[in-house]
């Protein structure tokens, strides 16, 4: 696949990214903390930041929707529900559209696994499709919130141009690998890492879980996001590119910092900060 518009990625920090598809312009999982500040992720608990976001409200462009994965403090904050329209567009899970709703958001659209919308723009349509994923292991992921990820397929009339996948906070499970059956070859894997650990348990991917799923997918190029802005987050992004390396997994891997854009298709070099 080849896209004929820009497809990037630029970085703000723990998961919020600003997509550019073609003409459709994402934000996702907006988190605007500053370092010292706490998120907090429910019963009792929090996570003090250790990073400063690189986007700010006020440094955002229109944007199509905003895609929030799950309902945690470090995802959707308290600055984001202060300064987001209320009606903007949110395509999320039932249980943060239930959230978004309460707190006077009248555009939250709820997918449930495998269900799709499409936004559409001239004759482009990019077709966002929810993929299950789970917080926690067994009886711990009851008690987290849902999670989603999500698939993006950017079209144009019938043919597919790009095609990427944000996993949201999911540990990796074998339902994963039925994105490549249901949806297709990806272009670009955007993983949310960290080895974020409650306790003993694992809630988010690791170096190690990260590079399963780059074995499961084969995806052209892989962006890592969601892996040193919390106390939480307790496994460091060069873990990543030891098992990818160790394990010679197939496609690209592009390091982002906060502030930096980079392209999510293969064999583009990444642009200029």
């Amino acid at each position: 696949m080849t896209a004929a518009q820009p497809v990037t990625l630029t970085f703000g920090g723990t998961a919020t990214t600003l997509l550019r598809l073609g003409p459709f312009t994402l934000l996702t999982d907006p988190n605007f903390l500053h370092r010292g500040q706490y998120a907090h992720l429910g019963y009792g608990l929090r996570s003090r930041r250790l990073t400063d976001p690189a986007i700010a409200p006020t440094d955002l462009p229109r944007l199509d929707a905003v895609l929030l994965s799950h309902m945690h403090g470090d995802h959707w904050d308290r600055i984001a529900t202060r300064e987001r329209p209320q009606d903007l567009r949110v395509v999320t899970t039932p249980e943060a559209t239930r959230c978004l709703g309460a707190r006077g958001f009248t555009a939250a659209e709820d997918l449930r696994p495998w269900q799709t919308t499409e936004l559409t723009s001239g004759g482009h349509t990019l077709r966002v499709t929810s993929v299950p994923g789970r917080h926690g292991p067994g009886l711990l992921s009851r008690l987290l919130p849902q999670v989603m990820g999500s698939v993006l397929e950017l079209r144009r009339g019938s043919a597919v141009a790009w095609r990427g996948y944000v996993t949201g906070d999911s540990l990796v499970r074998p339902v994963l690998g039925e994105v490549l059956d249901r949806c297709g070859p990806l272009d670009a894997l955007i993983p949310h890492l960290g080895g974020t650990r409650v306790g003993p348990f694992l809630v988010t991917m690791d170096g190690r879980q990260g590079a399963d799923l780059i074995d499961l997918l084969r995806p052209q190029v892989t962006v890592p996001v969601h892996y040193d802005d919390y106390t939480l987050f307790k496994d460091p992004l060069g873990t990543l590119w030891q098992q990818v390396a160790a394990r010679r997994l197939p496609g690209e891997l592009r390091a982002v910092r906060r502030g930096e854009t980079v392209s999510l298709v293969g064999g583009d070099l990444p642009p200029p900060a």
